[in-house]
C-alpha cells in the first residue's frame, strides 16, 4: 500500500467465505446489544429499589454504601481475568457463563434477608458482570467486518445507556407493582434465558467449520490464526505498548466525566438549584437519553470515515470532536443560571464523551487483535477507576472549595489530555511486531464496503 495514500487495513475474517451474511452479522449485533441492555438494567435496578430494600432489611445509608461498593470492587477486580477468558475460551462459553452467573446472583438478591448476605451477593454479582462487555467486544471482533465495527460497538454501548435510562425509570414502577424481590427474580430469569439461547445458537467464528479463514490467507494460515487462542497471554507486549497506556488513559477521562450521571448529578441538581426530587429525576435522565444517540452516531462516524480509506483518522477524528465538545461544555456548565440550562449544557458534555466510545472500543479490536478481549477489559478497568475517582472527588472538591467549577475544570483538563492521547494512538500498530498488519493482511476496501453494504 506504499504510495497509495491509504494505511494498511486491519485483518478481518472473511465472513462471506465462512458463510455469514449481513443479516447473520446483524443478528449477532442485536444479541449483544440486548445483553448490554439487560446487564445495565440489572446493575441499576438496586438503585431503583433502594428505599424499599433498606426499609425491609433495616439497612442504613452507610451500610447501603457498602453494598454499592461491593459491586464496584468485584467488577473492577475481575475485569481483566474475564477479558482473558474471552480470548482463551471464546465469547460463546465465556459470555454464557458471565450472563448466567450475574442472572443467578440477581435472583439471589431477591432472596437475601440481611445486609451481610446482600454485600456478599453484590460482590459476586460484580465479579460476574465484569466480563460481559469485554466478551461481547470479542464476539463483535470475530463476527463483524472492519467497516461496520464502529457501528456495532456503538450499538453495544447504546444498549447499556438505554438500560441505565430505562432502568432508573422502570425499576421503581416494577417494585411498586410486584415488590423488589419479585422484580429481581424476574430479571434473573430473563438473563438465564438469554444465556441459554446464546450458548445454543452462537458460534465463536462464522461458518460451519471451526476456523474461519482471514481475508487474503490460505486455509493453513487461517488455522494458525485460530491456534493463537491457545497461546500464552502476551503480558510483555501489553506493558511495552505505547498504545496500551494511551488507550487506557483516555477511557479513564471519559468515564470520569460521564459517571456524574450515575452518581452526584441528581442530588447536585436538587441542592444547587433547589428543585424537587421529581424534577431532579427527570432532568438527570436527559443526559442518558442523549448518550443513547451519541454512542450510535459516534460508531457510525467511525465506520463512515474508515470506508474512505482513512483508518487512523476514522478512530481519531470522532474522539477529537467528542472530547472537544466535552471540554467546551464542561467549562461553561458551572455558570448556567438554572437547572434546565445546566442539564442542557451537561447533556452536550455527555454527548461529547459518549461520541468517543465508538473510537475507544473499535481501537481495542484494531490494536488487540486476538487479545481484544484482554485489551478492552483493561480499558474498562481504568474506566471503572475513573468512575470511582469521579464519585469521590466531586463532593470533596465542591465541598472544600465551595465552587462548583473546581470539579468541572478538573474534568476539562483530563479531557484535554485525552485529546493529546488520541493524537498519538496508532490503530495500525498492534501489541507487538507479530500483530502489526503487513502486506499479506491488507483488506481490500471495496470488497469490505460491498460486503457490509
Amino acid at each position: 500500500m506504499q504510495g497509495s495514500g491509504l494505511m494498511p487495513q486491519p485483518q478481518a475474517y472473511d465472513t462471506r467465505e465462512a458463510g455469514a451474511s449481513r443479516f447473520q452479522r446483524w443478528q449477532v449485533m442485536g444479541a449483544v446489544v440486548l445483553v448490554a441492555f439487560l446487564t445495565i438494567l440489572a446493575r441499576v435496578g438496586i438503585s431503583g429499589a433502594k428505599v424499599e430494600m433498606a426499609h425491609d432489611l433495616g439497612i442504613g445509608d452507610l451500610a447501603f454504601g457498602m453494598v454499592f461498593g461491593a459491586f464496584a470492587l468485584g467488577y473492577a477486580a475481575f475485569m481483566i481475568p474475564a477479558g482473558a477468558m474471552a480470548d482463551r475460551w471464546g465469547p460463546r462459553k465465556s459470555l454464557t457463563l458471565s450472563v448466567f452467573l450475574w442472572s443467578l446472583f440477581t435472583l439471589c438478591t431477591g432472596l437475601v434477608v440481611g445486609v451481610t448476605v446482600l454485600i456478599v451477593v453484590r460482590l459476586l454479582f460484580g465479579l460476574a458482570e465484569a466480563g460481559v462487555f469485554p466478551q461481547a467486544t470479542r464476539a463483535l471482533h470475530n463476527w463483524t467486518l472492519p467497516g461496520e465495527r464502529g457501528v456495532a460497538l456503538g450499538l453495544l454501548n447504546m444498549g447499556s445507556r438505554l438500560g441505565a435510562a430505562l432502568g432508573l425509570t422502570l425499576t421503581p414502577l416494577c417494585v411498586a407493582w410486584v415488590g423488589w424481590r419479585a422484580s429481581f427474580a424476574g430479571l434473573g430469569v430473563v438473563g438465564v434465558l438469554w444465556s441459554g439461547i446464546w450458548f445454543v445458537w452462537f458460534r465463536d467464528l462464522p461458518g460451519p467449520k471451526p476456523a474461519a479463514v482471514p481475508t487474503g490467507t490460505t486455509r493453513a494460515e487461517g488455522e494458525v490464526e485460530q491456534s493463537k487462542r491457545n497461546s500464552p497471554i502476551p503480558w510483555r507486549a501489553f506493558l511495552h505498548s505505547r498504545n496500551f497506556y494511551l488507550i487506557l488513559y483516555q477511557y479513564f477521562a471519559c468515564n470520569f466525566t460521564f459517571f456524574l450521571c450515575f452518581s452526584w448529578l441528581l442530588p447536585f441538581l436538587r441542592a444547587h438549584y433547589a428543585i424537587s426530587a421529581g424534577q431532579a429525576g427527570l432532568y438527570a435522565s436527559v443526559p442518558l437519553y442523549c448518550g443513547v444517540v451519541a454512542t450510535w452516531s459516534g460508531g457510525w462516524a467511525v465506520d463512515r470515515i474508515y470506508k474512505t480509506g482513512r483508518w487512523r483518522l476514522s478512530r481519531a477524528l470522532p474522539a477529537f470532536l467528542g472530547f472537544g465538545l466535552a471540554i467546551a461544555t464542561l467549562l461553561a456548565a458551572p455558570f448556567m443560571p438554572s437547572a434546565g440550562y445546566f442539564v442542557a449544557c451537561f447533556a452536550l458534555t455527555t454527548v461529547g464523551v459518549d461520541f468517543t466510545l465508538g473510537s475507544s472500543w473499535t481501537v481495542c479490536c484494531d490494536v488487540g487483535g486476538t487479545c481484544s478481549g484482554m485489551l478492552s477489559a483493561a480499558m474498562n478497568t481504568l474506566g471503572a477507576m475513573g468512575s470511582l475517582a469521579s464519585s469521590l472527588l466531586f463532593p470533596l472538591l465542591v465541598g472544600r472549595s465551595g465552587l462548583v467549577g473546581t470539579y468541572f475544570c478538573l474534568a476539562a483538563l483530563l479531557n484535554i489530555i485525552a485529546v493529546v492521547c488520541w493524537k498519538y494512538i496508532e490503530p495500525e500498530r498492534g501489541l507487538g511486531p507479530e500483530e502489526t498488519p503487513g502486506a499479506s493482511d491488507v483488506v481490500n476496501q471495496r470488497e469490505d464496503a460491498a460486503a457490509s453494504g
